[in-house]
């Protein structure tokens, strides 16, 4: 029997740990000659590459929403953005190889669909020009709101090899979708993932969020019920991140009306328990999937990894990103774009990419960040491999970070023996906890300064 009282006290804020070193320590003085030489070395080392598109417009506000987001109903701007997006390929084209094979491309939002049809085709003859080596097998995904969705649309995803479609459900309750002003039926997610499916869409995403203002354990379940009737292949189930001191329309939730940590955490074992008897595996700390999804091979396999757009099993590529806000990866290195749409559209007026922060990984970086990564993702910590990689001896180099992580092994979180760490169930509820241990820079600065979201 798990005590959700005793384990609500690790809620506090912590990293998601979708990067590492995490975004907060990005700089702002980094330079367009640290992007170009960064590039130039992932262009000597040759790997293939993962495109990132952001399309931040929105029609109207979501409470819950922690994107960065514009919102506008205005045709011509987005026409706008896409001319300045293609102006950034261009630029940023004259550094990066584009004769790299391309195995993934992704559009995150605000609401890709918000775009037109045509303006959809558009963003992706732009890919397909600049970038001519894609994949055959490319993994091309698209995130969707049901309520900005049509056969138009889906039949440019579909003429141009879509094959995942990630689709924004949160809950299906009425007063919850009230208070967080998204009013979203269930049938119009239910026809919106039959468009997908009879274009032949081969993985569909749902992704639900627990924590919301009005949930309960039991309210709850009826989500989860509804969602496994949609028959997806992956579910993503977020934790809600309150922070109204950085997102302003958080402010309009009532918090008396958000669930508490315990309240949460009983809704998530719910989940996991309704999504395992429905066939799914859990992946890391927020995904499930079918035994034979890719996503349950990577884990399998030991090649699951996380990144800005969640888990991913292109752990070989690099990324690039393009748009406002977009984050780029490298082996060594991470840069992120303006996220004000007007300082975006000033850098690429002035032929620059448009770079706002980032940050080169230093060894010890890349050493934790691998550490770090190995928990997201596995649930697991194998000191002999870490050695392998790094050359270290994993017990000296990490004695002070193990000695923390006693506490949490005594209140049955995780395991520490045969050189190894391994979380337990109860332990993956609160991964984000068990990681943050091995993040160096918290340790130079109080946490709650960092004004992170809660991990429960």
């Amino acid at each position: 029997m798990i005590d959700y009282e005793k384990l609500a006290k690790y809620s506090a804020p912590v990293p998601r740990y979708t990067s590492y070193p995490t975004a907060p320590e990005f700089r702002e003085d980094w330079t367009q000659r640290d992007f170009i030489d960064c590039v130039n070395r992932s262009n000597k080392n040759g790997a293939a590459i993962s495109l990132y598109f952001h399309l931040p417009f929105c029609r109207s506000a979501c409470y819950f929403c922690g994107c960065n987001v514009i919102y506008t109903s205005k045709e011509e701007l987005k026409d706008r953005y896409v001319d300045y997006m293609s102006r950034e390929i261009a630029i940023v084209s004259k550094t990066l190889d584009t004769k790299r094979e391309v195995r993934q491309i992704h559009f995150g939002g605000g609401t890709p669909t918000f775009f037109s049809a045509a303006q959809l085709a558009r963003i992706i003859g732009l890919i397909k020009n600049a970038f001519p080596n894609i994949s055959q097998n490319v993994e091309f995904g698209v995130e969707i709101d049901p309520r900005f969705f049509s056969i138009e649309q889906m039949d440019v995803f579909a003429k141009n090899g879509v094959n995942r479609i990630s689709f924004g459900a949160q809950d299906f309750s009425p007063q919850v979708q009230e208070a967080v002003h998204r009013i979203q039926p269930f049938s119009i997610t239910q026809n919106a993932v039959q468009i997908a499916r009879d274009r032949g869409v081969k993985s569909v995403n749902v992704d639900l969020i627990y924590g919301l203002p009005y949930q309960s354990e039991n309210s709850f379940k009826e989500t989860l019920k509804l969602t496994l009737e949609l028959k997806p292949d992956r579910i993503a189930l977020f934790n809600y991140a309150h922070v109204p001191w950085l997102k302003k329309t958080m402010r309009k939730i009532d918090e008396t009306t958000i669930p508490s940590a315990a309240e949460k955490l009983k809704m998530f074992q719910s989940a996991a328990e309704i999504f395992g008897a429905g066939g799914f595996e859990m992946i890391g700390m927020d995904h499930f999937a079918k035994p034979n999804d890719e996503l349950s091979v990577a884990l399998k396999e030991g090649k699951l990894r996380r990144n800005f757009q969640g888990y991913t099993t292109h752990n070989e590529c690099d990324l690039f990103g393009f748009g406002v806000t977009s984050i780029s990866e490298g082996a060594d290195f991470y840069s992120q774009n303006f996220r004000d749409l007007n300082d975006y559209e000033k850098a690429i007026d002035e032929g620059k990419a448009p770079i706002f922060r980032g940050a080169q990984l230093s060894d010890d970086d890349r050493l934790r960040k691998r550490i770090i990564f190995s928990l997201m993702g596995s649930f697991a910590l194998d000191f002999a491999a870490i050695e392998a990689e790094f050359g270290i001896d994993f017990e000296k180099r990490f004695a002070p970070d193990l000695e923390a992580l006693k506490p949490l092994e005594a209140d049955g979180l995780l395991s520490i023996a045969n050189r190894r760490v391994a979380v337990s169930e109860t332990g993956r509820l609160l991964i984000r906890n068990i990681a943050m241990h091995f993040d160096e820079y918290l340790k130079k600065t109080a946490v709650s300064d960092r004004r992170f979201s809660k991990s429960v």
